[in-house]
């Protein structure tokens, strides 16, 4: 069998052009399917991030009292102790005394330095 020039021209006999273009048929189809999930999926993700934005801003909102109320008391700490360092140091040592108290006697048994050997 005989291969004229115009059919090599073409391609139509050429294997190699069909495996290429069979290939690229592939690509076109996979490049497609791609773009129109692209498409549909972008509502999705915009409406999750503008819920995403929604939920920082009440957070934000709603945590702003409270990191403005700890600045005030972290203020009105730093005031007192300034004006009464001698009432404060004992306070301290009361308040260091009763939480040695109330954690487990276990816990600080085995995370003391005797209990690993170093004394």
């Amino acid at each position: 069998m005989e291969t004229n020039f115009s059919q090599v021209a073409s391609g139509s006999s050429n294997p190699i052009h069909k495996a290429s273009s069979s290939a690229h048929d592939a690509v076109n189809s996979v490049a497609g399917a791609a773009d129109k999930a692209t498409r549909n999926i972008k509502p999705a993700i915009d409406r999750v991030s503008a819920l995403a934005h929604e939920a920082v801003d009440n957070v934000a909102s709603k945590a702003a009292p409270a990191a403005d109320w700890l600045s005030e008391q972290s203020k009105n700490t730093c005031s007192y102790v300034s004006a009464h360092p001698l009432q404060s140091i004992g306070v301290a040592l009361a308040a260091g005394f009763l939480i040695s108290r109330v954690i487990p006697r276990r816990t600080r048994e085995t995370d003391s330095p005797r209990s690993r050997g170093s004394f």
